[in-house]
């Protein structure tokens, strides 16, 4: 059953001019992009706006500006588990059913941005916000707003596309931006069951929200995607941000070649601020040379490789490196602890094969529901008191899983102890119960498909107090190949861990499933698809445990990791400052979703560009400080 909804669940070339396949014998630049992708390309883009910098890019993947699989708007995971998917394995889950689930992410210039969902919604306001209680100055909403807006260039829906359901505030959204965003062009014509969805919905008691980006996200929304409406054509980051700009002479971009580690100034030693001096690399045919930095190098690979390029690079937990026999140049156990990723689970309702009503494909359909909505009551004292008795032991279970996977013994001693994993998570918990009514904790997709026969309902709780790890698993970056049957990293989310985050994805669960059974949709829906009535029983709707025991049979990840190289303070566990310069070094930033420090409510990419947007910003100005900020 869950194999029909696949694509679904894990969705939501051009001869770039200044490219080179080998890399040149004098190649020196001012800054070295590693990984072009959703955010190394905005960051190549504003540096390169300065005709006297010179810009590097270094992208393991190819052009995949005319691949139809990529400029595809109207199906979903056309390129999932093809050559431009990495295809990661996680470590088998021994909270779940000890299986192993897939890793997308995208192998080609635009990152994961070519082969996502190109769902574009942000985050809730006082997320962002909490960011500052993390020893982040400076970073919340009121500053990365404008950076949203700055990324975006808004196409208003069709008439025929607000007819069926597209809606937006312009005060939310930027019109000047490089980012299309937009509405697909054919959704509109194929799909007219919006108002019904938007009808059930409120009778469940989720409110119409008119436009899910201004900040304020609880309740039903119809979302624009990253995509040019008027070509119909999705827009991923290198259509936005590199190929308009790719006949600058200062910007280049090294295909098909594989960032292997940082190389340092030979000067400099353990245990003093250290300067990176360049990239080394190796090419399509497997030579190994390196790229120099005068300036900075900036690693964008995303939250699954950027710890593992660290590690090799010798910045990271010392046992780790040892292992491997790589030299230890920072000890930052951090590196690749605090990962965050969700569980997928498709709920799905069988449609009357008489229905006089269009459910044709996959519609920008989302609900937000907050702890309010899904535990129905307004007296959510006693569930908080339980979740805070809960976090020592929370905190305990995050120690004991991370460090090496294939050690015994933790990294408790160092700054991911147990003590500051308390804090961390009473400062969650303070975030959810004093926003208990508005911030979301669920999201659900609703999206009739016909040619299933089913609606499908996508459905994840947003914000794990769970924590898992990333990190090497040999002693070279070259092992890391990704596709079927190769090597991975070892990748361990921890998912269905702990109670509190299991309660909420069952209570999600079970809010989804109220919508099928509720009017007007449920005038459609004939009968239970997943889970069946013999999986969980309608007359046992309350049945935690087989509501859990289904979820952990069918889930998949949801593929939106983050945290793996956290931006907080050094003492709570971070790995980059507020500027996003990893900590012990001078000129190695870190910009992609390994910097965010806590899930977010909406999904990745939209957050991504506004903080890539505003890293350049940041970059910019500290160069021209001389380099002090």
């Amino acid at each position: 059953m869950l194999s029909r909804f696949l694509p679904l669940i894990f969705s939501l070339g051009l001869l770039c001019k200044s490219a080179h396949t080998t890399v040149a014998t004098n190649g020196t630049y001012d800054y070295i992009v590693v990984g072009g992708g959703t955010a190394g390309l905005v960051i190549a883009n504003r540096l390169s706006q300065d005709p006297s910098v010179t810009v590097a890019i270094i992208e393991a993947g190819g052009s995949v500006f005319n691949d139809p699989r990529v400029q595809n708007t109207t199906s979903f995971g056309l390129s999932l588990g093809s050559e431009l998917d990495w295809q990661y394995t996680t470590l088998p889950q021994k909270y779940a059913a000890n299986d192993s689930q897939v890793y997308h992410a995208g192998k080609a210039l635009g990152g994961t941005s070519t082969i996502n969902g190109m769902t574009y919604i942000r985050s809730e306001t006082v997320q962002i916000d909490a960011w500052e209680k993390l020893g982040n100055s400076g970073w919340n909403w009121n500053s990365l707003y404008p950076y949203y807006k700055k990324s975006e260039h808004f196409i208003p829906p069709t008439p025929s596309q607000a007819a069926n359901g597209a809606a937006y505030n312009p005060e939310y959204h930027g019109f000047d931006g490089p980012l299309a965003v937009g509405w697909q062009y054919a959704a509109p014509q194929r799909n007219n069951s919006a108002a019904i969805i938007k009808a059930t919905w409120e009778n469940v008691g989720s409110p119409y929200n008119e436009d899910v980006n201004g900040g304020y996200m609880r309740g039903y929304s119809v979302w624009p995607f990253t995509v040019n409406a008027t070509t119909s054509i999705r827009e991923d980051a290198a259509r936005a941000y590199y190929y308009p700009v790719q006949d600058r002479p200062n910007l280049h971009v090294y295909l098909n070649t594989t960032a292997l580690r940082l190389t340092w100034d030979d000067e400099e030693k353990y245990g003093s601020d250290l300067t990176a001096s360049g990239v080394e690399v190796s090419s399509s045919t497997g030579t190994i040379t390196t790229l120099k930095a005068a300036k900075e190098v900036v690693v964008s690979l995303g939250a699954t490789r950027t710890p593992c390029f660290l590690e090799y690079s010798g910045i990271g937990n010392p046992a780790i490196l040892q292992k491997y026999s790589i030299p230890v140049r920072i000890a930052l156990p951090t590196v690749g602890e605090n990962l965050q990723d969700q569980v997928n689970v498709a709920l799905a309702g069988t449609l009357s094969p008489n229905d006089t009503t269009t459910f044709l494909d996959y519609p920008p359909q989302v609900t937000y529901a907050t702890l309010t909505d899904l535990f129905s009551t307004s007296d959510l004292s006693a569930l908080e008191a339980s979740v805070r008795a809960a976090i020592p032991s929370y905190a305990a279970l995050n120690v004991a899983n991370s460090g090496d996977p294939d050690s015994s013994s933790s990294s408790s001693s160092n700054n991911n102890s147990t003590a500051i994993q308390e804090h961390l998570l009473t400062l969650q918990a303070d975030l959810i119960f004093a926003n208990a009514a508005t911030l979301p904790l669920a999201e659900i997709l609703s999206a009739p498909m016909s040619a299933a026969g089913a609606v499908a309902l996508p459905t994840w709780a947003l914000l794990p107090f769970g924590r898992g790890s990333i990190h090497i698993a040999s002693a070279s970056p070259l092992d890391i190949v990704g596709g079927a049957n190769a090597s991975s990293p070892a990748i361990n989310p921890n998912f269905f861990m702990n109670s509190f985050d299991n309660a909420v994805q069952v209570a999600a669960m079970r809010y989804a499933r109220r919508a099928l059974v509720t009017a007007p949709l449920a005038g459609h829906v004939v009968g239970m698809a997943a889970p069946t009535v013999g999986e969980v029983p309608l007359e046992g709707d309350d049945d935690d445990a087989a509501w859990l025991a289904w979820a952990k049979g069918v889930y998949g990840s949801n593929a939106h990791p983050v945290g793996t190289a956290a931006m907080m303070s050094r003492e709570l566990g971070g790995v980059v400052d507020a500027e996003l310069r990893v900590y012990g070094t001078r000129n190695v930033r870190v910009v992609d979703a390994s910097v965010l420090p806590w899930q977010v409510c909406g999904h990745l990419t939209s957050t991504i560009y506004a903080v890539a947007e505003r890293a350049g910003d940041i970059i910019i100005r500290g160069s021209a400080k001389g380099g002090d900020e």
